[in-house]
């Protein structure tokens, strides 16, 4: 794991929330960071295909979007908007990958993709941030 790899595990590991999500930030650059979140069963959303819950996958796509801003301006910012887009069912550990797509001076837009353990694509969405 590189220092700003680190330093956002640190940051995002400072709420309780992402600490109770399991999240472990394998890597980041200019523009991207790649973070998994290993599964708990309080995830459940679907216990007859055993998926997690959709909220988990829409926070996770908040948070990598977000943290790939992060990598510009070295702090979190507040989401304006989120779309999300479910695939499939998301089964077990994920992992996002985030994206800055356009970072701003006022409003940024990043996007992210969430992947199961297999590396199946299960959900993907794209935010607008408020960078200012």
């Amino acid at each position: 794991m590189n220092e700003l790899a680190k330093e956002i595990e640190r940051r995002i590991l400072g709420a309780p929330f992402h600490q109770w999500m399991n999240i472990n930030v394998i890597d980041a650059g200019e523009g991207f960071v790649e973070m998994t979140a290993t599964y708990r069963d309080e995830w459940l959303g679907n216990p007859d295909k055993h998926s997690s819950h959709g909220g988990i996958v829409a926070g996770l796509i908040d948070l990598a979007a977000d943290f790939s801003l992060y990598t510009y301006i070295g702090r979190g910012v507040p989401t304006i908007d989120l779309r999300v887009d479910f695939l499939a069912p998301a089964i077990g550990n994920l992992m996002a990958v985030g994206k800055a797509i356009k970072y701003g001076k006022r409003i940024s837009t990043a996007e992210a993709n969430i992947y199961n353990a297999d590396g199946k694509l299960v959900a993907s969405g794209r935010g607008t941030f408020l960078t200012c």
